[in-house]
């Protein structure tokens, strides 16, 4: 596979696109810089055209915004490249923050690098970022995690994966689903795993919650939990222990046996033998199921 440079100021034949970030909260964020390429631009692709206007008035910006979201993704990408290809220079928005980070825009980077549009990223507001620094937690390394799938077992999957990972890891969570994700992070890393609610950054409400994950996870059940959080949760100081996760009921068998393996090194038939025991299953029966060989003669 040969190698593709592309350089993002090298006067292209085709339009620019621009990825600008946008305040996730505080309107003073916005850069010189991200306010003169709203200005320059021939047109905004954002998530949400009524969200990125209040944006664009206060700062007189009067370019045309049209949306891209994740609803209308696979409509507007033809139409967004053709225009890039007749030389219209773009520049992608979400609602807060930078573009593609928990927010559409990969799909439309990815297509413009396949095709040779160079592609100018501007440095931003992240509200991960903001909160790690703040956090009191390690900086580096860091894991960036994002949103957790909103179904409870496969979250409770998903963090099963992550117990044994040393760096800082970073989520985004909404108001309403903080409780549940809370559980399941106690479930998942033990009641004793340091981490960090940010609330509101940048905001005139903006708070930081520290204290261990039973703490936090009784904060939230006493109170009323309003506005966007970034949860951070220390690493594992001991990779090596035995991972505190959920008991292993909360899971279908199949999925106990495969985290087995993965977070503890376990061999499948050791892996099966301990599930079934546990369970109190047959475990012939889930060896059979593990190894799909239900269907078989």
């Amino acid at each position: 596979m040969a190698i593709q440079a592309t350089r993002s100021f090298a006067n292209p034949t085709t339009g620019t696109l621009y990825l600008v970030p946008t305040p996730i909260g505080n309107l003073d964020d916005m850069t010189m810089r991200a306010v003169k390429v709203l200005k320059k631009v021939d047109l905004i692709a954002a998530e949400d055209t009524r969200h990125t206007q209040m944006l664009l008035n206060h700062f007189a910006i009067k370019t045309h915004a049209i949306s891209f979201h994740e609803h209308n993704t696979e409509a507007r990408l033809p139409e967004l490249l053709a225009k890039l290809q007749a030389g219209l220079d773009i520049a992608q928005c979400s609602d807060a923050g930078m573009p593609s980070i928990s927010d559409p825009g990969k799909e439309l980077v990815a297509a413009c690098t396949q095709q040779g549009i160079p592609v100018v990223p501007l440095p931003g507001a992240n509200a991960g970022l903001t909160a790690l620094i703040a956090s009191g937690l390690a900086p580096q390394p860091f894991t960036f995690y994002g949103f957790l799938d909103r179904k409870p077992q496969q979250q409770l999957a998903e963090l099963q994966l992550l117990t044994k990972r040393p760096e800082t890891l970073i989520f985004y969570e909404a108001p309403h689903r903080l409780k549940r994700t809370l559980g399941s992070m106690v479930k998942a890393f033990g009641p004793d795993r340091p981490a960090v609610l940010a609330r509101e950054l940048t905001k005139r409400y903006e708070e930081f919650l520290r204290g261990s994950l039973a703490e936090l996870q009784e904060w939230a059940q006493t109170t009323t939990i309003r506005g966007e959080f970034v949860v951070l949760v220390s690493g594992n100081p001991n990779p090596q222990a035995p991972a505190p996760g959920p008991a292993v009921t909360d899971l279908p068998l199949v999925e106990q046996v495969q985290l087995l393996i993965e977070n503890d090194g376990l061999a499948p038939n050791a892996a099966i033998k301990k599930v079934a025991r546990a369970n109190h299953a047959n475990r012939q029966q889930l060896y059979r199921e593990f190894h799909h060989l239900d269907g078989e003669e």
